[in-house]
């Protein structure tokens, strides 16, 4: 916690990893105990710079609103030399650093970030080439891993990284939870371009089609009827299946092969294999998740 804090790059992230349970634990370190952040208001209650972190622990270092000067200030030296001194462990894979926006200037300043592939906002794009030489830096991806080092373009994408770090650390069912209970949605990897299937098919004001989605949303790897899903929109089976061809473009079946597509490699990113990633998702075999895959891909 510096004085100047993009009060987004901290919260977002905090309260996503709040609303995991007991997953995890929010500490809030820093070099003084107030800061002011971005919008005016002071944060309060920081605990000092710890001599040492647990392994296991996850350190978010969230961006300022001035990264030019905020990140030369005092207290943000104070942070650096602390880095350093945290650098055996980092690179022990003892700790896991998390970086938000301009977050990744604050890594690179401390040696964290060479030779390591990573990515920031837009606008400090250029900064951190100059404080990184020896990085990989990559443009337009909402977040990178590089190892135990995660960087994020900024702002909202660190609900995003924070949303992908439950996933790995928790299952996709729980980072599925959070999303949905901040009505935000998780993409499946850092680099994919396109959005999720989650929010792709939601520009459309018809409450009916609505209902039918939140209800498939929320339990893709159920063993759906068409029946059941028109019951809980309140339309008959024809009507919806018009409704969505009409509006979305795709049929029911379709739109529900996607969320479960989304939810499997979701599992195949937590390292499961295909066949529990399939059945886990609600497709019956793995054969027929590979088709499903095949058809998205062609």
């Amino acid at each position: 916690m510096l004085p100047g804090i993009l009060s987004l790059d901290m919260t977002g992230p905090a309260e996503t990893f709040a609303l995991a349970g007991d997953a995890f634990r929010l500490h809030f370190v820093g070099p003084q105990p107030d800061v002011p952040t971005s919008i005016g208001l002071t944060m309060s209650g920081i605990k000092p710079l710890p001599e040492t972190l647990p392994e296991g622990s996850l350190l978010v270092l969230p961006g300022v609103s001035d990264s030019s000067h905020q990140f030369s200030s005092p207290q943000a030296l104070s942070i650096q030399h602390w880095l350093m001194r945290l650098q055996p462990e980092i690179h022990r894979h003892r700790i896991t650093v998390m970086c938000v926006c301009s977050g990744a200037l604050l890594a690179a300043k401390s040696g964290l970030l060479d030779g390591k592939q990573c990515t920031t906002h837009h606008d400090v794009i250029g900064r951190l080439r100059v404080a990184a030489p020896g990085a990989l830096i990559k443009e337009n991806r909402i977040f990178v891993q590089d190892q135990n080092i995660w960087t994020s373009a900024g702002i909202t994408s660190g609900i995003d990284l924070a949303l992908h770090m439950i996933n790995r650390l928790c299952g996709p069912e729980k980072a599925l939870a959070v999303a949905r209970e901040m009505v935000v949605w998780f993409r499946r990897s850092g680099d994919d371009p396109q959005l999720s299937p989650w929010l792709r098919y939601r520009n459309h004001l018809h409450p009916a089609i609505h209902r039918a989605q939140d209800a498939l949303t929320a339990e893709p790897q159920k063993g759906w009827q068409l029946a059941d899903i028109a019951d809980l929109a309140h339309v008959s089976p024809r009507h919806l299946t018009r409704l969505f061809q009409e509006h979305l473009g795709i049929s029911v079946r379709d739109y529900l092969e996607q969320l479960r597509l989304a939810v499997a490699e979701q599992w195949l990113l937590q390292g499961r294999g295909v066949e529990h990633a399939a059945t886990a998702a609600g497709f019956s075999s793995p054969r027929q998740f590979h088709r499903a895959r095949q058809r998205i891909v062609s």
